[in-house]
């Protein structure tokens, strides 16, 4: 199949959507994509995984989760027809489901290493997998990543299939060089009412910088209805 085939179907499946049970009411559907290309060493691998662990585990994030009755999924991804669902929709019902999702990605093997950095086709594949869960009310694709998209699908192509479908994407860029990544990612990879890009100067940066944005993408609600 074409690739613009198979993202029309993919908007046409997403946009029809799945009739949710009253008791669910799902808010946020979340997915993680995580770049594991070839310029990410072994050791910034594991920064990003328990950075990505222990911001889950922060208590506005596990109660805002909670509270949104969440789903939420990881993939990793590299250069062209390389993305990988390393863990499946998750339930969130209680701060124990956050847990167990936590410590499952701390252990979650690398599946690529020496790739490029292809991420149209990871926000393709990350789409396609919202068609694989409940319709929650908000739908986000949270990419972290380390360089420029050079190889694939191009992320911009996928703009208009987003936003028909109503995702949106928020990045975490890690800056390792004076590229200007985080404007690069602001004008060709975030999409969405609300979309933004957080900034890590360098992976130590990451844990903190991922709390931070997992906050801000699941925090907003819990904040509103607590008043602050």
């Amino acid at each position: 199949m074409v690739p613009g085939m198979r993202r029309a179907l993919l908007t046409l499946a997403l946009g029809i959507g799945v009739a949710v049970p009253a008791a669910r009411a799902c808010e946020l559907a979340l997915v993680l994509a995580v770049d594991v290309s070839g310029s990410v060493s072994p050791e910034e691998y594991r920064i990003q995984m328990d950075g990505l662990a222990a911001g889950l585990r922060d208590g506005v994030v596990t109660d805002a989760l909670v509270a949104a009755k969440a789903e939420v999924m990881l993939v990793q991804w590299t250069g062209s027809n390389r993305q990988d669902t390393s863990i499946p929709w998750q339930s969130i019902a209680s701060p124990e489901d956050v847990a167990a999702l936590a410590r499952r990605i701390e252990t979650v093997p690398r599946v690529w290493k020496n790739y490029s950095t292809a991420i149209g086709e990871a926000l393709e594949y990350s789409m396609s997998e919202f068609a694989l869960t409940t319709a929650c009310r908000r739908r986000v694709i949270d990419v972290s990543g380390d360089g420029r998209s050079n190889e694939g699908l191009l992320p911009e192509v996928m703009h208009a299939d987003l936003r028909r479908a109503g995702i949106t994407v928020n990045a975490l860029v890690i800056e390792t060089d004076d590229t200007d990544l985080t404007g690069y990612f602001q004008r060709h990879v975030i999409v969405g009412a609300g979309a933004f890009v957080m900034t890590a100067n360098g992976f130590q940066e990451y844990p903190d910088r991922i709390r931070r944005k997992l906050v801000r993408e699941t925090g907003k609600k819990l904040a509103f209805k607590s008043g602050q």
